[in-house]
Formats: structure tokens, sequence, C-alpha cells
């Protein structure tokens, strides 16, 4: 080499976030899930349905070898869990929560690290004690999620925009005749 060859240097810079804990990807504001849930040993198909902008949520549970049973949930807290059979069953249960926000896991959760669950690399997530949700690396879609109290659900199908009709969401009028259950929770205000 003489004096006069030049040396050329690429530098390359590598730059990492000061906190790379990923964030939760809050849900579409409405979709449809297909889940597999177990509840203390027993299993159930549960097709759900998400609707945010109506404040709404339907799940729809065919038990193995059993009934099947509907759970709408609405915002100000009242759930109606019957069929549509002609036992004609119906409880009405009120809760503190109504249905979860799309954002529901970016406040108070706390980012557990990252695991392999049903052949998916997810990110997990716990929120106060009571739920455990994983969520696909790739996509972030929810693959899974578990509660407190041992009931989970693998996801096995989630498509976003997907709606149900609004005549769908109606529990049915045996749940508002006097005399029907109205079991947990408050009362109505």
């Amino acid at each position: 080499m003489t004096p006069a060859t030049k040396h050329r240097f690429i530098l390359i810079v590598f730059v990492f976030p000061a906190d790379s804990t990923p964030t939760p990807t809050p849900w579409p504001p409405q979709f449809y899930s297909l889940l597999y849930r177990t509840v203390n040993g027993s299993i159930r198909i549960v097709d759900v349905w998400y609707d945010w902008p109506k404040r709404r949520m339907i799940n729809v549970m065919q038990y193995q070898l059993g009934k099947l049973l509907y759970d709408v949930e609405w915002n100000n807290g009242t759930s109606f869990y019957f069929t549509l059979d002609s036992t004609k069953e119906c409880e009405t249960k009120y809760f503190e929560v109504g249905v979860l926000p799309p954002d529901w896991l970016l406040h108070g959760a706390h980012y557990l690290g990252q695991e392999k669950v049903d052949g998916f690399l997810c990110n997990v997530w716990e929120k106060v004690d009571f739920i455990w949700y994983y969520e696909d690396v790739v996509t972030k879609r929810p693959v899974y999620w578990r509660f407190y109290d041992g009931i989970s659900s693998h996801v096995l199908k989630f498509e976003e925009g997907v709606v149900l009709e609004d005549e769908k969401w109606q529990a049915p009028v045996y749940c508002f005749q006097k005399g029907s259950d109205r079991k947990a929770g408050r009362q109505p205000s």
C-alpha cells in the first residue's frame, strides 16, 4: 500500500430501544374467534363474536356431548346465559366489569417473556393474577389464554371484522319473564 491509498471503513451501528419489552396488540373493534376451551376437565367449542362499537360480546358454547349455551355480554355488566332448545334455560348475571375494551391489556398487564404454545412462539402477559394472555410473536394474534381458576382457551380461528347479525344478540323473551333466574352479583340499578 502506498501512503496515497485511502482506507474505507464501513461502520455498522445497531440501535436497540432502551426498553425492548413488546406491547400487547389491541384487539380489532370487531372479530370472530373459534376456541377450544377446557373447564375443570370438561371441554367445549366456543364461537366468539366481539363487537366493541356496540359494546357487546357473545359466546356460543357447545359442550361435549351436551347442550348449546349462549352467553350474551353487555358493557353494563349484564350477561344472559341461555339455551334456545325446549328447556328454555336462562340465567342473568351481573358483573362489575362489562365487555373488555380492545386495549384492555395495555393498562396494568405485566410482560412475562416468550413461550411456545400450540406450536407458536408467543409473547405472554399476565394481568391482575387473573389471566395469562399469549399472543403470536409474528402475527400478533391471540393464540391462547388461561385464567386463575384453570379455564383455558386455545384459539383455533381469529378473523378480524366479522360481525354477527343484530337479531342474534337478543336474549329470548323467557329471560325477561317474572321468575327468571337472576343469580350472582349485583342487581341492575
